[in-house]
This record gives C-alpha cells, sequence and structure tokens, in this order.
C-alpha cells in the first residue's frame, strides 16, 4: 500500500471511530467530525450544483463565449437573452442575506415555491394517488392466465386491507359492533405498514453500518503496516 491510500485509510477510521463515539456520549471528537462532514458536504453539493446547474443552464446560455473554458460545446450555441429572467430571481433571493433588501426575497420565493407546487402537483397526484389506487381495484379471484391461489389471497389483503385502513379514519359512525371489528383490523394493517416501512429503514441504515465495520476491520489488519 502507497503513502496516498495509507493516510486516506487512516483518516477515514479516525472520523469513523470519532462519529461512533457518541454510543457512549456527545464529546469534542464527535461533534469535529460532524461538523466536518456538514461542512464538506456543503461545500461538495455548492460545488456540484454551480458546474452542472448554473454553468450550462445560466451563463452557459446567457454568453456562452463566458465558459468555453470549461465546456466548448456550449460556446457555438446562440445567447439566450431570456435567461436573464432567472438570473435576476437569483440575485432576488441573495437579497435575503441584505437586511434592508430581504423583502425583495419574497417574490422570487413565491415564484419559486408555487412553480414547485404547481408543477409537481400533477407528478405526485399520479404516482402517490391514482397509481396507489389502481393498485388497490383488482379482481378479488385471480384467475387470468390461470387460478392462482396466492395472487387470491394478495387480492383479498390487499382489497380488504385498504379498505380496513380507510374504515379506521372514519370517524362520522362510532367504532362500535361489525364496524369497530372491522376498524381494529385496519389499525393491524395499518400497524404491520408502519412496521414493515421502519424495519426497511432500519435494514439500510445496518447496512451502512456494515459497510463502516467491514472498512475499521481492513484497517486493523492494513493500517497498522507502514508503507514502504
Amino acid at each position: 500500500m502507497t503513502l496516498g491510500p495509507w493516510l486516506e485509510m487512516w483518516v477515514g477510521a479516525l472520523l469513523t471511530l470519532m462519529i461512533l463515539s457518541f454510543l457512549y456520549r456527545d464529546n469534542p471528537f464527535y461533534r469535529f467530525a460532524e461538523s466536518l462532514f456538514v461542512g464538506v458536504s456543503a461545500a461538495y453539493w455548492m460545488v456540484e450544483a454551480f458546474w452542472t446547474t448554473l454553468v450550462p443552464n445560466l451563463f452557459g446560455k446567457l454568453y456562452p463565449p463566458m465558459v468555453s473554458f470549461a465546456l466548448p460545446a456550449l460556446a457555438k450555441n446562440p445567447p439566450q437573452i431570456s435567461r436573464i429572467i432567472p438570473l435576476l430571481f437569483g440575485v432576488l433571493l441573495l437579497l435575503r442575506l441584505v437586511p434592508h433588501l430581504a423583502h425583495w426575497s419574497r417574490m422570487a420565493m413565491a415564484l419559486a415555491i408555487g412553480f414547485a407546487a404547481g408543477t409537481n402537483l400533477v407528478r405526485y397526484l399520479e404516482s402517490d394517488f391514482t397509481s396507489q389506487i389502481g393498485q388497490s381495484i383488482r379482481p378479488l379471484v385471480v384467475t387470468q392466465p390461470a387460478f392462482s391461489l396466492g395472487g387470491t389471497i394478495s387480492a383479498l389483503v390487499v382489497v380488504f386491507g385498504t379498505l380496513s385502513g380507510l374504515v379506521y379514519f372514519f370517524f362520522s359512525k362510532e367504532h362500535k359492533g361489525a364496524f369497530g371489528k372491522v376498524s381494529k383490523f385496519g389499525i393491524y394493517v395499518l400497524m404491520i405498514s408502519f412496521g414493515a416501512a421502519f424495519g426497511y429503514t432500519v435494514m439500510a441504515r445496518i447496512s451502512l453500518l456494515t459497510g463502516r465495520m467491514e472498512f475499521l476491520g481492513r484497517w486493523i489488519s492494513q493500517g497498522f503496516t507502514f508503507p514502504g
């Protein structure tokens, strides 16, 4: 192992141990590693956004020769004067940092929020509403291309589970009798759904922890041998 990868391994191992030290209690090592991670991440994504968003979509189209040194392909395109409008709104957003001019940033913020809400409405309506409704509208008995007992059970669980979950949130009628039993079954369906989602999240975090533990094991086996 050369000196560069060896130093990289030691820095990664020390920062990992600093983060894991929070399992004992809050301490200056953990706060240092946390602040370093947040600062480096913010700086990285700022530079990434500048070169992948601002340069090609704003400066490169407003005045292509300006970015010819970085993106030669854009230098052949004609200038788009209309890009002055997003540039103006971007400047208005930055006025938030000037106290006596901060109120001008509200126009740009209102435009950004309104545009995002309007354009995302249809997308979320299709992905989070109509598509999920479509998945629950299915035949209770699966016979195509042939009878499927597993498919039938799955369809029954989806349909009745969805209906019972909706019944639980129906508060215009007291939850008693058969209606109360269906509502109680809806509670079980909701708890199982929440538990599955939480378990999936935990497993994703466990996979990250496993990767860090493997890295620390590699550091213990290789990191204490000085590169020659």
